[in-house]
């Protein structure tokens, strides 16, 4: 029993010797195998002290990079895929008044063209059984009665649809808020300037709307002359503004393109348009502030801040009118 053990043990210590022996050869093939997955670039970094003769492979065709499921995500977030934008292109002109508009005058002008062909069609019938052409008797008066009663009917419908048409011919359709004028580039000084002047626009304009609307004691928090005048006087200053920015972008431009030599000069006048602007933007600023100050006092009857939206429009208007001889 013993011996057998012993024998056992024999043969798995011979047999652990031989594998010990393969190790290296092992070791090579697993070095082959690993060469085979890294890239060319990275080989010389992990590649051994002694390493061995790599054994010829073909070649495999590289495929082309794909791109990152990152960069497909965003692209399609912002809708810059062209089935997705053409798709929704569409969508918008076919909701826009106007395509309604046409829509429903065609569908009126075609229902008006089949009840005056139906009209048309049992008078004619109805003339021809009068007549006695049928030659059926007395079945010429029924048919003859029945045929003006489906001429009446039709008629009715097609004198409906014809007024119908004539009210969507007269119909028109309110103008379309004008598009916000572009901003200069985002290398020109004049950038920022406009940013904030679309800013100012907007909560002038909610302001003035608030001011256009009677309280709650039913009474206007100020005359609708003096938010006209504001109103008017704001657009007045705001394309002054945009004229003396559309300068800049002008002398921008002409500097770029101007010898080195000439560039101190142009930068000078540039910085001091630039000043120009935000003194104008500040004029514009005051006048914000003042109607702010108006709804905030429409509620208890304060008239200082009331006069002082008059006093702001004064002063913008002038400002307006000195930004209009400098653009």
């Amino acid at each position: 029993m013993g011996q057998g053990r012993r024998k056992d043990f024999g043969e798995f210590t011979a047999k652990l010797e031989k594998h010990i022996e393969k190790l290296p050869d092992y070791a090579q093939r697993a070095q082959e195998k690993l060469q085979r997955y890294i890239p060319p670039s990275e080989q010389g970094s992990s590649r051994p002290a002694q390493p061995a003769p790599p054994r010829p492979r073909p070649q495999m065709p590289q495929m082309p990079a794909m791109p990152k499921i990152s960069q497909q995500l965003t692209s399609m977030a912002a809708g810059q895929i062209p089935v997705v934008a053409d798709a929704k292109a569409k969508w918008a002109r076919w909701n826009e008044p106007a395509a309604k508009l046409e829509r429903r005058k065609r569908r009126a002008s075609r229902a008006l063209t089949f009840w005056i062909l139906l009209t048309f069609l049992c008078g004619l019938f109805a003339v021809v059984a009068g007549t006695g052409l049928l030659k059926d008797g007395q079945a010429e008066v029924l048919q003859a009665i029945a045929g003006g009663a489906f001429a009446v009917i039709f008629g009715t419908f097609g004198v409906k649809s014809g007024l119908r048409l004539r009210t969507l011919n007269r119909t028109v359709l309110p103008a379309a808020p004008a598009a916000p004028p572009p901003l200069p580039p985002a290398r020109s000084v004049a950038r920022e300037p406009m940013e904030r002047l679309a800013e100012s626009e907007a909560s002038l304009a909610e302001l003035l709307r608030q001011l256009s609307q009677p309280t709650s004691l039913g009474t206007m928090p100020v005359s609708e002359i003096a938010v006209a005048d504001a109103r008017t006087t704001a657009a007045e200053a705001a394309q002054a503004l945009r004229g003396l920015a559309g300068r800049i972008q002008a002398i921008e431009r002409g500097r770029d393109a101007a010898p080195e030599r000439e560039r101190g000069a142009l930068d000078a006048a540039i910085k001091q348009l630039r000043e120009q602007l935000e003194d104008g933007l500040d004029g514009y600023g005051g006048l914000v502030a003042a109607a702010g100050h108006t709804v905030a006092a429409s509620s208890d009857g304060m008239t200082s801040s009331k006069e002082s939206l008059s006093d702001a429009t004064d002063k913008l208007a002038g400002l307006a009118m000195a930004l209009r001889e400098l653009s």
